[in-house]
Protein backbone atom coordinates (compact mmCIF):
# COMPACT_ATOMS: atom_id res chain seq x y z
CA UNK A 1 0.00 0.00 0.00
CA UNK A 2 2.95 2.36 0.53
CA UNK A 3 4.54 3.62 -2.71
CA UNK A 4 8.27 3.15 -3.20
CA UNK A 5 10.09 6.50 -2.90
CA UNK A 6 12.78 6.84 -5.56
CA UNK A 7 12.73 10.58 -6.33
CA UNK A 8 15.00 12.87 -4.31
CA UNK A 9 13.44 14.88 -1.45
CA UNK A 10 14.37 18.16 -3.17
CA UNK A 11 12.56 17.11 -6.36
CA UNK A 12 9.51 15.95 -4.42
CA UNK A 13 9.42 19.29 -2.59
CA UNK A 14 9.49 21.11 -5.92
CA UNK A 15 6.69 18.89 -7.23
CA UNK A 16 4.64 19.53 -4.09
CA UNK A 17 5.01 23.32 -4.38
CA UNK A 18 4.18 23.50 -8.08
CA UNK A 19 1.26 21.08 -7.76
CA UNK A 20 -0.13 23.07 -4.85
CA UNK A 21 0.05 26.31 -6.80
CA UNK A 22 -1.69 24.72 -9.78
CA UNK A 23 -4.35 23.20 -7.55
CA UNK A 24 -4.90 26.60 -5.95
CA UNK A 25 -6.16 28.17 -9.18
CA UNK A 26 -9.89 28.86 -8.46
CA UNK A 27 -11.33 28.00 -11.85
CA UNK A 28 -14.91 28.16 -10.57
CA UNK A 29 -14.51 31.81 -9.62
CA UNK A 30 -12.70 32.61 -12.87
CA UNK A 31 -15.34 30.89 -15.03
CA UNK A 32 -18.20 32.54 -13.11
CA UNK A 33 -16.65 35.97 -13.68
CA UNK A 34 -16.03 35.20 -17.36
CA UNK A 35 -19.72 34.36 -17.82
CA UNK A 36 -20.92 37.33 -15.78
CA UNK A 37 -22.32 35.17 -12.99
CA UNK A 38 -20.91 37.31 -10.19
CA UNK A 39 -18.76 36.24 -7.25
CA UNK A 40 -19.34 32.51 -6.84
CA UNK A 41 -18.68 32.78 -3.12
CA UNK A 42 -21.95 34.73 -2.76
CA UNK A 43 -24.00 32.22 -4.79
CA UNK A 44 -25.82 29.21 -3.36
CA UNK A 45 -23.59 27.37 -0.91
CA UNK A 46 -20.68 29.73 -1.56
CA UNK A 47 -18.55 26.83 -2.74
CA UNK A 48 -16.15 27.42 -5.65
CA UNK A 49 -16.85 24.11 -7.40
CA UNK A 50 -18.91 23.01 -10.39
CA UNK A 51 -22.00 22.02 -8.39
CA UNK A 52 -22.37 25.57 -7.10
CA UNK A 53 -21.75 27.02 -10.57
CA UNK A 54 -24.62 24.82 -11.75
CA UNK A 55 -26.88 26.55 -9.22
CA UNK A 56 -26.51 29.73 -11.27
CA UNK A 57 -28.36 27.95 -14.07
CA UNK A 58 -25.44 28.05 -16.49
CA UNK A 59 -24.71 24.41 -17.36
CA UNK A 60 -21.85 25.20 -19.74
CA UNK A 61 -20.06 27.24 -17.08
CA UNK A 62 -20.53 24.36 -14.64
CA UNK A 63 -19.07 21.93 -17.19
CA UNK A 64 -16.04 24.16 -17.77
CA UNK A 65 -15.46 24.43 -14.03
CA UNK A 66 -15.65 20.66 -13.68
CA UNK A 67 -13.29 20.19 -16.63
CA UNK A 68 -10.67 22.65 -15.40
CA UNK A 69 -10.81 21.56 -11.75
CA UNK A 70 -10.37 17.93 -12.78
CA UNK A 71 -7.80 18.91 -15.39
CA UNK A 72 -5.49 20.73 -12.99
CA UNK A 73 -5.24 17.60 -10.86
CA UNK A 74 -4.68 15.36 -13.87
CA UNK A 75 -2.06 17.66 -15.41
CA UNK A 76 -0.10 17.88 -12.16
CA UNK A 77 -0.03 14.07 -11.91
CA UNK A 78 0.87 13.47 -15.55
CA UNK A 79 3.72 15.99 -15.66
CA UNK A 80 5.21 14.86 -12.34
CA UNK A 81 4.97 11.24 -13.44
CA UNK A 82 6.65 11.88 -16.76
CA UNK A 83 9.46 13.99 -15.32
CA UNK A 84 10.20 12.07 -12.11
CA UNK A 85 8.13 8.91 -11.68
CA UNK A 86 5.19 7.30 -9.89
CA UNK A 87 6.12 8.54 -6.43
CA UNK A 88 6.24 12.14 -7.65
CA UNK A 89 2.91 11.65 -9.41
CA UNK A 90 1.29 10.73 -6.09
CA UNK A 91 2.87 13.71 -4.35
CA UNK A 92 1.52 15.92 -7.14
CA UNK A 93 -1.94 14.39 -6.74
CA UNK A 94 -2.01 15.06 -3.01
CA UNK A 95 -0.74 18.62 -3.18
CA UNK A 96 -2.88 19.64 -6.16
CA UNK A 97 -5.84 18.38 -4.13
CA UNK A 98 -4.69 20.35 -1.08
CA UNK A 99 -4.31 23.41 -3.29
CA UNK A 100 -7.95 23.22 -4.29
CA UNK A 101 -9.10 22.75 -0.70
CA UNK A 102 -6.84 25.45 0.75
CA UNK A 103 -5.92 27.84 -2.10
CA UNK A 104 -3.31 30.49 -1.48
CA UNK A 105 -5.22 33.01 -3.60
CA UNK A 106 -8.44 32.75 -1.55
CA UNK A 107 -7.05 32.94 1.96
CA UNK A 108 -6.84 29.12 2.15
CA UNK A 109 -10.63 28.81 1.93
CA UNK A 110 -11.38 26.70 -1.13
CA UNK A 111 -13.63 23.98 -2.45
CA UNK A 112 -14.40 20.42 -1.48
CA UNK A 113 -12.10 18.82 -4.01
CA UNK A 114 -14.30 16.28 -5.74
CA UNK A 115 -13.48 17.21 -9.35
CA UNK A 116 -9.77 17.52 -8.59
CA UNK A 117 -9.94 14.18 -6.77
CA UNK A 118 -11.47 12.53 -9.83
CA UNK A 119 -8.94 14.13 -12.16
CA UNK A 120 -5.99 12.88 -10.13
CA UNK A 121 -7.39 9.34 -10.00
CA UNK A 122 -7.97 9.25 -13.75
CA UNK A 123 -4.35 10.28 -14.29
CA UNK A 124 -2.95 7.83 -11.74
CA UNK A 125 -4.97 4.81 -12.88
CA UNK A 126 -7.39 5.48 -15.70
CA UNK A 127 -9.63 2.42 -15.29
CA UNK A 128 -9.78 2.76 -11.52
CA UNK A 129 -10.51 6.47 -11.82
CA UNK A 130 -13.14 5.81 -14.45
CA UNK A 131 -14.90 3.35 -12.14
CA UNK A 132 -14.93 5.98 -9.39
CA UNK A 133 -16.41 8.50 -11.84
CA UNK A 134 -19.08 6.00 -12.87
CA UNK A 135 -19.87 5.40 -9.20
CA UNK A 136 -20.46 9.14 -8.80
CA UNK A 137 -22.72 9.24 -11.86
CA UNK A 138 -24.82 6.27 -10.78
CA UNK A 139 -25.30 7.54 -7.21
CA UNK A 140 -26.03 11.09 -8.41
CA UNK A 141 -28.58 9.81 -10.95
CA UNK A 142 -30.33 7.68 -8.35
CA UNK A 143 -30.45 10.14 -5.45
CA UNK A 144 -29.85 13.60 -7.08
CA UNK A 145 -27.46 14.68 -4.33
CA UNK A 146 -24.00 15.71 -5.48
CA UNK A 147 -22.63 15.56 -1.94
CA UNK A 148 -23.90 12.02 -1.34
CA UNK A 149 -22.42 10.91 -4.66
CA UNK A 150 -19.10 12.51 -3.70
CA UNK A 151 -19.00 10.85 -0.30
CA UNK A 152 -19.85 7.39 -1.57
CA UNK A 153 -17.67 7.47 -4.69
CA UNK A 154 -14.73 8.63 -2.57
CA UNK A 155 -15.33 5.67 -0.27
CA UNK A 156 -15.22 3.28 -3.24
CA UNK A 157 -11.94 4.69 -4.60
CA UNK A 158 -9.56 2.53 -2.50
CA UNK A 159 -11.56 -0.56 -3.44
CA UNK A 160 -11.57 0.17 -7.17
CA UNK A 161 -7.85 1.00 -7.19
CA UNK A 162 -7.00 -2.15 -5.27
CA UNK A 163 -9.09 -4.17 -7.71
CA UNK A 164 -7.14 -2.67 -10.61
CA UNK A 165 -3.84 -3.78 -9.10
CA UNK A 166 -2.84 -0.24 -8.10
CA UNK A 167 -2.16 -1.17 -4.49
CA UNK A 168 0.49 1.54 -4.16
CA UNK A 169 -2.19 4.24 -4.67
CA UNK A 170 -4.61 2.93 -2.04
CA UNK A 171 -3.06 4.88 0.85
CA UNK A 172 -3.31 8.10 -1.19
CA UNK A 173 -6.94 7.33 -2.03
CA UNK A 174 -7.72 6.81 1.66
CA UNK A 175 -6.10 10.14 2.57
CA UNK A 176 -8.02 12.00 -0.13
CA UNK A 177 -11.26 10.23 0.82
CA UNK A 178 -10.80 11.29 4.45
CA UNK A 179 -10.29 14.93 3.46
CA UNK A 180 -13.38 14.83 1.22
CA UNK A 181 -15.49 13.50 4.08
CA UNK A 182 -14.14 16.17 6.44
CA UNK A 183 -14.86 18.92 3.89
CA UNK A 184 -18.41 17.61 3.52
CA UNK A 185 -19.22 17.74 7.24
CA UNK A 186 -21.95 20.36 6.74
CA UNK A 187 -23.39 18.40 3.80
CA UNK A 188 -23.54 15.26 5.93
CA UNK A 189 -25.51 17.14 8.57
CA UNK A 190 -27.91 18.50 5.93
CA UNK A 191 -28.32 15.07 4.36
CA UNK A 192 -29.24 13.63 7.74
CA UNK A 193 -31.66 16.50 8.36
CA UNK A 194 -33.20 16.20 4.88
CA UNK A 195 -32.32 19.78 3.95
CA UNK A 196 -29.51 19.17 1.45
CA UNK A 197 -29.89 20.89 -1.93
CA UNK A 198 -30.36 18.56 -4.90
CA UNK A 199 -28.43 18.72 -8.17
CA UNK A 200 -29.68 21.52 -10.40
CA UNK A 201 -31.65 23.15 -7.60
CA UNK A 202 -30.83 26.84 -7.24
CA UNK A 203 -29.48 27.73 -3.82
Amino acid sequence: MIPIIETSPASLLLVAMLAYLLGSVPFGILVARLFGLGDLRTVGSGNIGATNVLRTGNKFAAFLTLFFDAGKGAIAVIIAGLVFGKDAAQVAAFFAFLGHLFPLWLGFNGGKGVATFLGTLLALNFIGGLLVCLSWLVIAALFRYSSLAALLCAATAPIWLWGQGAEDTVLLAILLMTLIWLRHAENIRRLMAGTETKIGQKG
